[in-house]
């Protein structure tokens, strides 16, 4: 499985786990690990220390994301991205739409 998620304790941070691929081939897995979630103020936490690569269709993931969060008055941060994936998100500018740490 290259998508993983985990509620927190506290039940309003949503943990977003990639592993490998971050490509059109997890569309499926990666709407599913967040799309049921939708209490108000949720935190969503993208773990990408394990993402090898990113494409195109993942920024667009991470965007849907995003539209998703605001509905529900949450929020999306982006973590630990790898060198070639940290370019990837600087070359689309997504440090204006999620704090990456």
């Amino acid at each position: 499985m290259s998508v993983q998620s985990n509620i927190a304790s506290d039940g309003k941070t949503l943990n977003i786990s990639i592993i490998g691929r971050f490509d059109y081939s997890v569309h499926k897995e990666f709407r599913n690990a967040y799309s049921d979630h939708t209490n108000s103020r949720i935190a969503f936490k993208v773990d990408l220390r394990k993402a090898e690569y990113m494409d195109s269709s993942a920024l667009g993931m991470l965007l849907l994301l995003k539209e998703h969060a605001d509905k529900c008055q949450g929020s999306v941060s982006l973590h630990n991205p790898q060198p070639t994936v940290r370019k990837v998100l600087e070359i689309a500018n997504f440090d204006r739409f999620f704090p990456i740490s």
